[in-house]
């Protein structure tokens, strides 16, 4: 189980703009965002990224290199690249079921008569100090409620503003 104020596991995976996102590479003035979501058959993911991709200056301009990530196969996600507007939201796939394992994410299997992949994980929201220390994590079995957007910025606002610390470090 990941422990805020630790280190979290390297993430390296290709991205749809034909480049690698290596997480211990990132060099952001606050955190790296990752936003695991489940995979381009899933609709609400849908309406999560073009927000998110919507709002991406407010998260840059907080210093928060913003990456969504999933295990989609690479022509899973060139159709999530092409089709959904998620604008400069850079987009990795090809996670393993043992990465996704590693990072604590719940684990589905295709519904029978569905178009979702044989295996893909569930949602996920993490933020990551410079460091590769986890400050935040938010992890869920179903695709249901993500965390807002707004309310997520203004907690950015608050950790930099006050110095507030990763809470739960205990676990």
């Amino acid at each position: 189980m990941l422990t805020p104020a630790r280190k979290v596991p390297n993430l390296d995976l290709p991205l749809t703009n034909g480049t690698r996102f290596e997480l211990e590479k990132q060099a952001p003035d606050a955190f790296t965002m990752l936003v695991f979501y489940r995979g381009s058959h899933c609709p609400i993911c849908k309406n999560y990224l073009e927000e998110l991709g919507g709002r991406l200056q407010d998260f840059v301009e907080r210093g928060v290199n913003v990456f969504a990530v999933c295990m989609d196969d690479q022509d899973r996600a060139m159709l999530v690249d092409e089709e959904w507007d998620t604008h400069n939201l850079p987009l990795a796939y090809g996670m393993d079921e043992e990465t996704a394992r590693s990072w604590g994410l719940y684990i589905s299997s295709a519904r029978e008569g569905s178009d979702e992949p044989e295996r893909f994980s569930e949602p996920g929201l993490f933020l990551i100090r410079p460091d590769m220390e986890l400050f935040f994590a938010q992890k869920q079995s179903a695709p249901f409620t993500r965390p807002p957007l707004g309310q997520l910025l203004d907690g950015i606002d608050f950790v930099k503003d006050k110095n507030y610390p990763a809470r739960g470090d205990l676990t």
